[in-house]
């Protein structure tokens, strides 16, 4: 078997007509579909829901549900927010300056823009919570190739240490000077 591509990404919403015009109006994404039930298909569990899908661009739909039953939306007490989050990927870094300016005009608060070396990225919360991450690459091939030699070493290392090995720490120079300097 081979995975051909991510047919949808689901997450819970806290309303779903809400949910579908905040994408729509400040990531410009396309509403493509809803399903709702009274009763869920894999389990027959009765649980009326609303599930919608919105066009997240080259065949990437990204899905939520409004559960109206089920106890209000939490999150993982033990995960960090910034570690749950949904990465969107632009076309340039211009793209993220005009779009972070777009979004705090609109008073929502933008991280960034973050320099990972092969990608700037800027972070802010949608209605529901979600962290979204709107990335572009800035990567150059050696980039890539110097991480691609490490990536088994570094995993190996984490595994027996869970310390971070230092094989790719040069991504972050710059992004951690800034702050120290």
């Amino acid at each position: 078997m081979r995975i051909e591509r991510i047919h949808h990404v689901a997450y819970r919403c806290k309303d779903a007509k809400e949910t579908v015009e905040w994408y729509v109006k400040h990531l410009n994404m396309k509403f493509v579909l809803a399903i709702a039930e009274d009763q869920v298909p894999s389990t027959k569990a009765p649980d009326p829901y609303m599930h919608v899908f919105l066009d997240a661009g080259q065949g990437n739909v990204l899905a939520f549900f409004e559960l109206p039953n089920s106890p209000a939306m939490g999150r993982d007490p033990n995960t960090p927010e910034w570690v749950q989050h949904i990465a969107f990927k632009v076309d340039s870094v211009r793209t993220l300056e005009e779009t972070k300016a777009r979004l705090e005009a609109a008073g929502i608060p933008v991280v960034g823009i973050t320099d990972h070396t092969i990608f700037k990225s800027i972070y802010f919360f949608d209605p529901n919570g979600h962290r979204i991450e709107l990335a572009a690459d800035v990567g150059t091939p050696d980039m890539y190739e110097r991480l691609d030699a490490v990536k088994w070493d570094m995993l190996n290392e984490w595994a027996q240490t869970k310390r971070a090995p230092r094989h790719a720490a040069w991504m972050h120079e710059k992004e951690f000077h800034a702050v120290d300097g």
